[in-house]
C-alpha cells in the first residue's frame, strides 16, 4: 500500500520535537495523511484506535521505506509477565517509543520485554484529557493533580522509565526533579495559538511546551483536520523555540 511521500528541498530537515498523531482509523489513511504531509514530520505517533486498522504494519512500513520515526501509543497495563511478553514481541518492529501505564511495576516489566532493543519506553503519569473531577470518578488519592503526575513520574523513572507522557503543565516541574536527568519528557495536549482545544483539558502552546522542558511535542487534530497538513506542521515547527 506504499505511496509516494513527497520531497521538498526548500524547506531543511523536519523538526523531530514534533510528533504528528496519526489519529485516523486505518492504515491507508494514515498513510494518505503522511503523504500529504511529507518531510514536513519525520516522528508519527499511531495509537490504540488504529491498532485492529493495520497500525503496526503502518509502523512498519513508515518506518523501514520511508525513515520515519514511530512512536506506538498503546498505555499498555497488565501483570507483568504479560506486559513483559507484550513489549518483547513490540521491540521486533523497531519502534522508538512505547507507552504504558505508569505504575512502577508495569515499567519495570516493559523495560525487562524492551531489553537488547534501542525502544523507548514511556510511562503515562495523568492522562491529559483528565481533570481532577475526572480523577475523582476514577477514585485517585486526593490531592492537586499536579503532585500526582509528579509523584508517579518520579516513580516511573526509579523503575526504569526512559521518559514519562505528561500534559504540558507539569512539563517543568518533572524536568526539576533530580531522578530526570537524561529522562525525556513528551507532552500530549499541545494546540497551536488559536486552536480548538477538543478533548484536551492541560493544554499548552508548542513554544510553552519545549520552554517548559518537554523534549517532545505531541499534535494531532490541528495538523489532520488542516485544509493543507504539511503548511499546519510547518507552521507548528515554525513556533517552537
Amino acid at each position: 500500500m506504499s505511496l509516494p511521500m513527497p520531497k521538498d528541498d526548500l524547506h531543511p530537515a523536519a523538526d523531530d520535537r514534533l510528533i504528528a498523531a496519526l489519529d485516523v482509523p486505518n492504515a491507508l489513511e494514515g498513510l494518505q495523511l503522511t503523504g500529504r504531509i511529507g518531510d514536513a514530520v519525520s516522528f508519527y505517533k499511531i495509537g490504540l484506535g488504529m491498532l485492529t486498522g493495520g497500525g503496526l504494519a503502518l509502523a512498519n512500513e513508515l518506518k523501514r521505506e520511508h525513515g520515519k520515526r514511530i512512536f506506538l501509543d498503546m498505555k499498555l497495563f497488565d501483570i507483568s509477565a504479560t506486559v513483559e511478553a507484550a513489549v518483547r514481541g513490540l521491540a521486533q518492529f523497531d519502534l522508538d517509543f512505547l507507552t504504558v501505564q505508569g505504575d512502577p511495576a508495569v515499567v519495570a516489566a516493559a523495560k525487562q520485554g524492551a531489553s537488547g532493543s534501542d525502544m523507548k519506553i514511556l510511562a503515562v503519569t495523568v492522562l491529559t484529557s483528565y481533570d481532577r473531577g475526572d480523577l475523582d470518578d476514577a477514585q485517585y488519592r486526593a490531592g492537586d493533580i499536579a503532585d500526582i503526575v509528579l509523584d508517579r513520574a518520579g516513580r516511573a523513572f526509579d523503575a526504569g522509565a526512559d521518559g514519562v507522557i505528561a500534559s504540558p503543565h507539569e512539563a517543568a516541574a518533572i524536568r526539576a526533579l533530580g531522578n530526570s536527568t537524561g529522562k525525556l519528557i513528551v507532552t500530549p495536549g499541545v494546540r497551536p495559538a488559536g486552536a480548538d482545544s477538543g478533548d484536551q483539558k492541560r493544554i499548552a502552546t508548542p513554544a510553552s511546551a519545549i520552554g517548559d522542558g518537554a523534549d517532545h511535542i505531541v499534535v494531532g487534530r490541528p495538523i489532520w483536520t488542516a485544509q493543507d497538513p504539511r503548511a499546519a506542521a510547518q507552521a507548528i515547527v515554525a513556533e517552537l523555540p
